[in-house]
C-alpha cells in the first residue's frame, strides 16, 4: 500500500499528493464490494436460513441435480436422509441440498 500510495505521489508531479489517485482506487473496492462481495454473501445467507427450515417431506433438489424428499433431518449429523425414489433412501451432506423442488419430474 505504501509503495502504491509513493507512486501516486510521484505521479502527481513535484512529490506533491494526489488525491485523486487516492479517491478512485477506494472507488474501485466500492464497486467490486457493492456489486460482487455483497450479493454473494446475500445468496449465502439465503441458502442457510433454506437448509435450517428443511423439514421432513420437503422437496429439495440436490447440488448434482437429484430431485428427492427429505425422509429424515438426523438431528446432530452432518447429513440427511432423502428419498430419490419410491422405497430408494441414501444419506447426502447437508451442504449439497441447494433449492426445494418445483415440481417432482414423473417416472
Amino acid at each position: 500500500m505504501f509503495n502504491l500510495l509513493q507512486a501516486a505521489a510521484g505521479a502527481a508531479g513535484k512529490g506533491g499528493f494526489d488525491w485523486m489517485t487516492i479517491v478512485m482506487i477506494v472507488a474501485m473496492f466500492a464497486i467490486v464490494y457493492f456489486f460482487m462481495i455483497m450479493p454473494q454473501r446475500k445468496k449465502q445467507k439465503e441458502i442457510e436460513n433454506f437448509r435450517k427450515s428443511l423439514s421432513v417431506g420437503s422437496q429439495v433438489i440436490t447440488a448434482s441435480g437429484v430431485y428427492a424428499t427429505v425422509k429424515s433431518l438426523n438431528e446432530g449429523e452432518p447429513y440427511l436422509t432423502i428419498e430419490v425414489a419410491k422405497g430408494v433412501t441414501i444419506q447426502i451432506d447437508r451442504n449439497y441440498v441447494y433449492a426445494v423442488g418445483a415440481q417432482q419430474p414423473q417416472q
